[in-house]
């Protein structure tokens, strides 16, 4: 599909950062569509696709979902947000999970959507509000909308060659 092509543009994995601040200016309903398709057609462990998500979109739950969190009150101001859940019975559900939720992120950043992740929340909470069913692991809560500034320049990363080895721990990778 060409919306998946379009997210693995080198520019886009480039200056993607991290957005917490929204606009206000609502997203269509076939870009939230788009988002979940693409964490839908990400990789998992066996194939297993044992991920869910919650699509959480009127103003009152996503002021909810941030009451339930002890780290994203931002989202409350995010246009809609998915609650990722994976089954922990897989060894792998985190990794997992983090695919998934890069590739939404990736491809909302494709459309100029910005988006913020948290894990700090009331598991009590959210189960209860949300109807989660207690086996899952309420893994990870991304918040997504119209960047309020316009986002500029690349990211401040360290060097290739203070974070990556060439055969064994401490032998720098020299590019």
């Amino acid at each position: 599909m060409l919306f998946m092509r379009r997210y693995l543009r080198k520019e886009k994995i480039l200056t993607k950062i991290e957005s917490r601040e929204y606009s206000g200016d609502p997203v269509s309903r076939d870009l939230k569509l788009k988002i979940l398709e693409a964490a839908r057609q990400t990789g998992s462990g066996m194939n297993a696709q044992h991920w869910r998500f919650i699509l959480v979109q009127d103003k009152a739950n996503l002021k909810r979902l941030a009451a339930d969190s002890t780290t994203g009150q931002w989202v409350a101001k995010a246009d809609f947000a998915v609650i990722v859940l994976t089954n922990p019975e897989y060894a792998f559900h985190m990794i997992d999970a983090g695919r998934a939720i890069q590739s939404m992120m990736l491809t909302a950043w494709s459309f100029g959507l910005g988006s913020g992740i948290y894990v700090g929340i009331n598991r009590n909470a959210m189960l209860k509000d949300y109807q989660i069913p207690t086996e899952m692991n309420i893994t990870a809560v991304v918040g997504f909308g119209y960047p309020a500034k316009p986002i500029k320049g690349l990211k401040t990363r360290k060097p290739l060659a203070e974070i990556a080895f060439l055969q064994k721990f401490g032998v720098p990778l020299k590019p």
